[in-house]
């Protein structure tokens, strides 16, 4: 969760530090095309950068993987509206079919989230149409080999920072210019709540990849649309403002990358979760999901 963490949820499966880098700046070159090919705009082809962490994440089932593309080590800010690609397995067998549409709602850079079913525990490619085909690596592992909280698992109960009792996190929530309203209550009195639940962690402050204070702020303007048909929690990472020790509650969860959202049944089974990068109509489109099973 120190900066090489953080830096390595930028890069993903490829890219290397130089995608990092060009994350937190402003010379980011931008293309854009309708096709579904990752082609870059001077005819070679993208790298994929896997919005994911290089620990034991994905398991069994339904999975979430969020993509960026790369260019000339420069992250593109726009493409293709839709890619296609196939996830493979190690012997180059075709496991699924499948497309992503790009997300761009209330941020700058692109990203095309891909959902796809693996039931085999092993090591996995997505091959995107297109893009380098070194890339874009990531693996499924069994659920006993997995500390983070996964798709499946249920969420532990934890005394997370409010704003009456910080818990000895300064600042309760790093959000600026004002903490956010998702600190009324704690994750313990969410689950007893009896009702759907989003928990988010993630930092604003310390935030390298500029993805941690929209997505904040994303699950505030989801909280205000859909009222209290479900209950909406936020948790701030680092226990001191300068960023140097991290806050409980990602010990506790074992986290080692944010940002993070779960999305959980009353009886706090996770069904969902938004990994690294998110848009406001990524957010809508889960949580309605979540309130419609």
């Amino acid at each position: 969760m120190r900066s090489t963490r953080r830096q390595f949820l930028v890069m993903g499966a490829a890219g290397g530090a130089a995608l990092a880098l060009a994350a937190c700046g402003s010379d980011s070159k931008s293309a854009s095309s309708a096709s579904g090919t990752a082609a870059g705009a001077s005819g070679g082809p993208y790298d994929l950068s896997l919005r994911l962490t290089d620990s034991p994440l994905l398991v069994p089932g339904e999975s979430r993987v969020a993509v960026s593309l790369v260019q000339d080590q420069t992250l593109v800010m726009s493409g293709p509206q839709t890619l296609t690609a196939k996830v493979l397995d190690a012997g180059d067998k075709v496991v699924t079919e499948l497309s992503g549409e790009q997300h761009r709602d209330g941020i700058p850079q692109a990203y095309w989230p891909f959902r796809f079913t693996i039931d085999t525990p092993g090591f996995y490619r997505l091959s995107v149409d297109g893009a380098n085909p070194q890339s874009g690596f990531f693996g499924v592992y069994e659920t006993g080999k997995v500390a983070m909280p996964y798709i499946g698992a249920t969420l532990p109960a934890l005394d997370t920072p409010t704003v009456a009792d910080h818990r000895g996190v300064e600042p309760y929530c790093s959000l600026t210019p004002d903490p956010c309203p998702l600190h009324d209550i704690t994750l313990t009195e969410a689950l007893q709540a009896g009702k759907p639940l989003v928990f988010m962690v993630g930092t604003p402050a310390h935030c390298q990849t500029g993805a941690c204070a929209p997505g904040l702020e994303f699950l505030v303007a989801a909280r205000q649309r859909v009222g209290d048909r479900a209950v909406v929690v936020h948790a701030d990472v680092y226990q001191d403002n300068a960023g140097t020790e991290l806050a409980p509650t990602v010990t506790d969860l074992a986290l080692e990358y944010e940002p993070v959202v779960y999305f959980a049944t009353p009886d706090g089974v996770i069904v969902d979760r938004l990994d690294g990068i998110w848009d406001q109509a990524e957010v809508d489109e889960r949580v309605d999901a979540l309130l419609a099973r």
